[in-house]
């Protein structure tokens, strides 16, 4: 028997990593705490809490953080425009921080001096969990199996934790003809590692009808607040459907967007810990909303505004991937990405067809679009001779650069 180490909670899951660290933990001598956060995965949770506690859990805490998930974490993201590398969502990325906020919660009522996470040691997560953890707690304990010699050595692949799995009589969903690992949330589901490290294979998502035909056609909300822009309302134009709080929102897109194939992306990413990875993933809300937002806020915002806006969105992102959600530059940027939001209150139509989305049209109180001053018909309060001085006082940058040039040249010919 091995020696008292107390208590640890365990970011639980249920399934082949989880269950297997689980038992570990206990033959280690730890009192182990089961920790599941609800963030809109499709699982029996119930199912989950008898799981963990037949395999010698102490007590499993499951606590439903699928609200505050959408509120707190993924509009913000929405606000940002938050792409890494130009195509992925953050859709993980953005949970693990709200997961490590439950996950410390728990440790610090049930007086625990350790979390445990079950990420291995190359992947983006354990960065993740870990500083958020240390952010939020600065004297916890953290406990990465994957990364102790003593379990990575025992268990040098998947194969042999499922051996141990068999031995122990710990039941999994991992079978050798789904072998590839799946996390799901409410903003999206990825698919890694298995198979599919060999970029060629071709993984066909689960979700979604990319073939599908018709068009489905949808009127989405924002508003401003104070210092806040986030969807308030979406509306089906074609049977009247109507949600408005964020939560069902986010579900009903996710919904109508996945039956239309919208939000596929493969692709090979640049991890954090240096090495490259393939990873497929399927975003449905997150991709309506992306596009509905990044044209409300283009149609409203000043434009020098704007530019360093992007800017801001380009370094949310990359501190949102790495892991640095709750840290004092993220913060900081979260508030200033906010402010940007302001003026951005208004309604885009778009349509959903063969996994694209089309924007068609957008309207709002505070636009910054004066359709007689761009009008080709109407002059309005613009003088067109301004633009002869204004295109001499650009060029003359231009005439200079290439005069020099020239002289350059003719001198090396000579």
């Amino acid at each position: 028997m091995a020696q008292s180490k107390g208590t640890v909670v365990l970011a639980y899951s249920g399934g082949l990593d989880t269950s297997c660290i689980l038992v570990w933990l206990k033959e280690q001598g730890y009192d182990v705490v089961a920790y599941l956060a609800n963030i809109g995965q499709k699982e029996d949770f119930e199912a989950a809490r008898k799981k963990a506690l037949a395999l010698g859990a102490k007590k499993v805490y499951i606590e439903d953080v699928s609200r505050e998930f959408v509120a707190e974490f993924i509009w913000p993201a929405v606000q940002a425009n938050a792409l890494y590398e130009d195509r992925y969502l953050l859709g993980t990325a953005l949970a693990r921080p709200c997961i490590a906020r439950g996950l410390v919660a728990v440790a610090q009522r049930e007086r625990a001096q350790h979390v445990a996470h079950c990420v291995t040691g190359k992947g983006n997560d354990q960065v993740r969990f870990e500083l958020s953890c240390y952010a939020l707690c600065p004297e916890i304990k953290v406990v990465a199996p994957w990364r102790l010699p003593e379990f990575y050595q025992s268990f040098p692949g998947r194969r042999e934790l499922m051996d141990y799995a068999k031995k122990h009589g710990i039941p999994v969903p991992v079978t050798p003809q789904t072998p590839w690992s799946m996390d799901e949330n409410l903003m999206h589901i990825s698919y890694e590692a298995g198979i599919l490290e060999n970029p060629k294979v071709i993984h066909h998502g689960s979700h979604g009808a990319g073939g599908a035909s018709c068009v489905c056609s949808l009127i989405g909300n924002f508003t401003a607040g104070p210092s806040v822009c986030v969807p308030v309302k979406v509306t089906n134009a074609g049977d009247g459907a109507t949600r408005s709080s964020a939560l069902e929102l986010f579900v009903y897109l996710n919904d109508v967007a996945g039956k239309h194939g919208v939000g596929r992306i493969d692709i090979v990413e640049n991890r954090f810990v240096g090495m490259k990875s393939r990873g497929i993933y399927e975003t449905p809300a997150g991709t309506i909303l992306y596009h509905a937002h990044l044209d409300i806020e283009a149609f409203t915002m000043d434009r020098e505004v704007r530019k360093i806006k992007q800017g801001l969105s380009l370094k949310f992102s990359e501190l949102v991937y790495n892991g640095f959600w709750h840290s004092p530059e993220c913060e900081f940027l979260r508030e200033c990405i906010a402010r940007s939001q302001e003026p951005v209150a208004g309604t885009v139509r778009l349509s959903v067809f063969k996994g694209q989305v089309y924007v068609l049209g957008r309207e709002s109180p505070r636009s910054l679009y004066n359709e007689e001053l761009v009008s080709m018909n109407v002059q309005g309060d613009y003088e067109p001779a301004d633009a002869t001085g204004f295109i001499n006082i650009n060029s003359l940058r231009l005439k200079e650069y290439h005069r020099l040039q020239s002289k350059v040249t003719v001198k090396q010919d000579e």
